[in-house]
């Protein structure tokens, strides 16, 4: 009778797949690429909620903004890859702080925005279906067309005129 000794199973961490299955790199041209099991992609990073989570769950979407990857703990990462993640989370991480909502009008589909924010004047667009999402801390997020986000911190606080011009697409 031939009986092998059954030795321990060396378990890698859940990390340790993750660094063989997904690699980010900053190209010459600035673009992020995303390598995953052979597969490559020019990818762009946009956060997923909950907000309370803003370091985990980041998705990686194409140019036609299907989802190429998801990120769930940058940890997961190799250390190139995470410091490649965290740069370009801070280049797209961008939120405007809006300070006072000038104009609100509607379009066929769309709603024209014209807003002063903590960095300067700014106009933009949302769908006429898109309506600004309440935070759990009391603030307002809209995003816009293009996938930024514009936030006012303390809705009370705002003037007058841009609660009742604000009022009228919170619920």
């Amino acid at each position: 009778m031939n009986r092998t000794l059954a030795r321990p199973v060396e378990r890698k961490p859940a990390h340790a797949a993750a660094h063989r299955a997904l690699e980010l790199e900053r190209l010459a041209d600035g673009r992020l690429r995303a390598t995953r099991d052979g597969a490559h992609s020019i990818v762009h990073v946009r956060r997923c909620f909950p907000w309370s989570q803003a370091d985990q769950f980041i998705s990686l979407r194409d140019n036609e903004g299907d989802e190429f990857a998801l990120v769930a703990d940058p940890h997961d990462l190799s250390p190139a890859s995470r410091q490649v993640l965290e740069t370009a989370l801070a280049e797209a991480g961008f939120v405007f702080d809006v300070t006072a909502v000038e104009e609100i009008e509607e379009e066929v589909e769309l709603r024209h925005w014209r807003v002063r924010t903590q960095q300067g004047p700014r106009t933009f667009q949302t769908r006429l279906d898109d309506w600004p999402r309440r935070l759990p801390d009391g603030s307002l997020l809209i995003r816009d067309v293009s996938g930024d986000f514009h936030r006012v911190a303390d809705p009370e606080r705002l003037d007058r005129k841009s609660r009742a011009l604000l009022w009228a697409f919170v619920d």
